[in-house]
């Protein structure tokens, strides 16, 4: 009984008393992993490991990758070709050179070189689009991938990583990527065939002043290895300040009647003002970082060159050299120095978006922590919706301090309705989210049908249970797609019957198109109420065997109520329903209600049995009904 959770009991023992006891080496082993993890994570952003994902992405797209290699070599190769045209036109162009035939025909050569222009051009054209395609389809196959994983996902998750924050790595971060890989990669490779390519040339045409080219090369590469770690670092924590300055924007906007009813609009703009400047402050020292990178590039690069075109004009006029060869070396070195400078701009982009590229990784390699069993058992068909929760104890992930349940037994029959009722903070909302399997207990077993739900798969259970929130929870679609939410092929007729019985229909009739209305961001274009009853049609056009009713009339006047409460109690024959209940007066007909406090049963019974006993049900019931007389 006790065996289907094992992978949590070493954290916990019972005491002589019965109660249970915390460990300290829980916490300490969590401090000892939280800090391997940001060692981990400092490592990694000294490097541009993070873009693996984004190559292997790429990588599925073999065709283009390959058009768009053939693009760049060509328009690198035209590049490098130009010095060579150069030096044709003065060597050649401009009369005899040596008694070589053709010379004096500048027009041919130039000629040459406009040939080379127009395959620069369309090569840069291609090269543009197969990219710009690459990098728009990455991103497309990573949010999907994200976001599937994200749905996967247990509620623990969300509990300690803001969604608001997640949506905005979704897509700060993603267009990141997108510039990456569309344009940085590119350029990139683009000048990495222009600084090997042109140094290549430079050897053959000027060996003896290109070895001094060359020997300055690691005067370049290790100022970029040094200030790119750097950067590396603080890329990633200007990427969570822009994904904190997101997230803000979003809750303060959502609730903004909140925020104005409360006259809180001047504390927000400061608040929000903060966040800015402190992103400000974590971007100027990034660039303040690349800017002092960038001068040491430059000047290493062009400084070599000066000294090296100074000794190439004493060459030009001892004779040992041809105007036009040093007019080729001349613009190929131009060449190879602006593509290794941009080599250095480049590189803090690879870095910026290998950022991007962790913090997707991390939710991109997030796993559940409730995944089906690699062999799960079926539950019983047909269904007979039976409930058992046996010996059960529970702790939230987030509050590991505090037994939300404790000791917890309950045996519920097929077709019974249980309300579940106790103050603020008693474990009611807890059992539906166990039901759920949304969360597995740490101490004993709960069954469905007489199966575990450990040892099933979570989307079989939760498919025979239909759920209404407190909050009616709809989405920003048409009111066809939110009734059917639970069924998706359901069927005019039916989604019309489940309005009706949930006294949704007379206003959804009235909407300007019927159910092909929008129903707004949260569907705002409705009343609470409203909303409320058309969350219920949706549990109930489900039509599974268990019903949760979260205070399922909460948000309906008195009238509707009723009307409401008429409808559900019919509906309730032959389903097992679990009611949480507030206000008492919604649960008196239940067949058993169940009185929890502080995680444990402390009394159950019938309606007028709990009132008479004179316990915790009594009172609560005394203190409301007094209360709703009044």
């Amino acid at each position: 009984m006790h065996g289907d959770t094992p992978q949590n009991l070493d954290t916990t023992q019972s005491a002589g008393d019965g109660s249970e006891q915390v460990f300290e080496p829980v916490a300490v082993d969590a401090a000892a992993a939280a800090a391997l993890d940001e060692a981990e994570a400092t490592a990694r952003a000294r490097s541009l490991a993070p873009l693996r994902m984004v190559y292997r992405e790429a990588a599925k797209y073999p065709a283009q990758v390959m058009f768009a290699l053939i693009a760049l070599t060509i328009t690198a190769a035209g590049t490098l070709a130009i010095p060579a045209a150069m030096q044709l036109i003065v060597d050649r162009g401009f009369g005899s050179v040596n008694g070589i035939e053709g010379a004096g025909d500048v027009g041919r050569w130039f000629r040459y070189l406009f040939v080379i222009v127009l395959v620069i051009a369309f090569g840069t054209a291609a090269r543009f689009y197969f990219v710009s395609w690459i990098g728009e389809r990455v991103v497309a196959d990573i949010r999907r991938k994200v976001q599937r994983n994200l749905l996967r996902l247990s509620p623990s998750f969300y509990e300690e990583n803001s969604p608001k924050e997640i949506s905005s790595r979704m897509t700060s971060d993603t267009a990141i990527i997108e510039t990456v890989v569309g344009t940085t990669v590119s350029v990139a490779l683009r000048n990495m065939f222009l600084g090997v390519g042109g140094t290549i040339y430079l050897f053959w045409l000027l060996p003896g002043l290109t070895v001094w080219l060359a020997v300055g090369i690691p005067g370049i590469i290790l100022p970029i290895v040094f200030f790119g770690r750097k950067i590396r670092l603080l890329s990633r924590d200007n990427q969570d300040r822009v994904a904190d300055v997101g997230a803000m924007v979003t809750e303060v906007l959502s609730a903004m009647k909140v925020v104005q009813s409360f006259g809180q609009e001047s504390r927000e703009a400061d608040r929000f003002g903060g966040a800015v400047e402190r992103t400000f402050d974590t971007a100027r020292r990034r660039i303040v970082l690349r800017s002092i990178m960038t001068a040491v590039i430059i000047l290493a690069i062009f400084g070599s060159i000066v000294l090296l075109l100074w000794r190439g004009a004493e060459g030009v006029a001892a004779g040992e050299i041809t105007g036009g060869t040093i007019l080729s070396f001349i613009v190929g070195a131009m060449i190879v120095a602006g593509a290794f400078g941009a080599l250095t701009e480049v590189y803090g982009e690879l870095l910026r978006g290998a950022g991007a590229a962790s913090r997707l990784a991390e939710l991109l390699e997030a796993r559940p922590e409730i995944a089906p069993p690699v062999r799960p058992e079926k539950l019983p068909v047909p269904a007979r919706g039976s409930l058992s929760f046996r010996n059960v104890t529970f702790r939230y992930p987030a509050r590991p301090e505090t037994a939300a349940l404790k000791d917890f037994t309950l045996e519920i029959e097929p077709g019974e309705t249980v309300a579940i009722v106790g103050p603020s903070g008693a474990g009611k909302s807890t059992i539906f989210q166990l039901v759920e399997r949304f969360y597995d207990p740490q101490v004993g077993t709960i069954r469905l049908d007489g199966i575990p739900l450990t040892k099933a798969d979570p989307a079989d259970i939760r498919a025979r249970l239909a759920l209404v929130p407190q909050d009616g929870v709809l989405f920003s679609a048409n009111a066809r797609d939110n009734l059917r939410y639970g069924k998706w092929d359901a069927s005019d007729e039916d989604i019309w019957d489940a309005a009706r019985a949930a006294n949704a229909e007379a206003f959804l009739r009235a909407l300007p198109r019927g159910l092909d209305t929008y129903l707004g961001e949260g569907g705002t274009q409705l009343s609470g109420g409203q909303q409320q009853r058309v969350a219920i049609a949706r549990a109930l056009l489900r039509d599974a065997p268990i019903l949760l009713l979260d205070e399922a009339t909460s948000a309906l006047d008195a009238e509707s109520e009723q009307l409401v409460q008429q409808a559900l109690e019919e509906l309730m024959k032959n389903r097992t329903t679990l009611v949480i209940a507030h206000r008492l007066a919604t649960v008196r007909a239940a067949d058993r209600i169940v009185v929890l406090e502080e995680g444990r049963i402390v009394e159950q019974g019938t309606h007028d049995a709990l009132s008479k006993a004179g316990g915790l049900y009594a009172r609560l019931a005394r203190l409301q009904f007094a209360a709703d007389a009044a």
